[in-house]
């Protein structure tokens, strides 16, 4: 792997020294989280981009500086629009539009699944409120005619389940050969 592209040395390196922090009321870290997001990605056989896309989709929180739960304090970080804009520089729309997309994508499942919300974690139902609460019916529409909704809600669920402080998944390491391929045809 070419480690002298300089996206890759910093993500790593913010991975390793910011994402030690706990990932909202779970019991795992942002690291773990964003780990086990790509893990189950890889393990439905998704594509590089949809790998990178889990692996990265939090990256947001990590460069907000509004410390570790903004929503605790009625504060919608935007995390999801902050990653898609410090992301989008090095990657396609393949990785940042289900980055961007996410949080719409819990909005459109909160509306469309009538099991979904009441699968939410606290710390997920509070910021749902900030983020605009369930899609309306037009809001529906709109969301499923853009391009990566398919793979947005695909992130979406990885993300729902990637909370399990016993799973185990390779390290950061293994999946920078999906970031660096997704980085390729940026």
């Amino acid at each position: 792997m070419n480690m002298t592209l300089p996206i890759l040395h910093t993500l790593e390196t913010l991975y390793r020294d910011k994402a030690t922090h706990r990932y909202g009321l779970a019991d795992v870290s942002q690291l773990q989280h964003a780990l086990q997001s790509a893990a189950l990605a890889e393990r439905n056989g998704e594509p590089a981009n949809v790998i990178a896309a889990a692996l990265l989709h939090d990256v947001g929180h990590m460069i907000h500086g509004l410390g570790e739960n903004p929503a605790a304090q009625r504060v919608d970080d935007t995390h999801e629009e902050r990653a898609a804009a410090w992301l989008d520089p090095h990657f396609g729309a393949d990785v940042v539009e289900p980055i961007r997309l996410h949080v719409a994508a819990k909005r459109y499942l909160c509306a469309m699944d009538h099991t979904y919300f009441g699968k939410l974690a606290s710390d997920s139902v509070r910021s749902l409120a900030l983020q605009g609460g369930p899609m309306s019916a037009e809001e529906v529409a709109q969301f499923e005619r853009l391009p990566y909704f398919s793979e947005a809600v695909r992130l979406r669920r990885y993300d729902d389940q990637a909370k399990d402080p016993a799973m185990r998944t390779p390290p950061f390491a293994y999946f920078l050969a999906c970031v660096e391929g997704a980085l390729s045809r940026a």
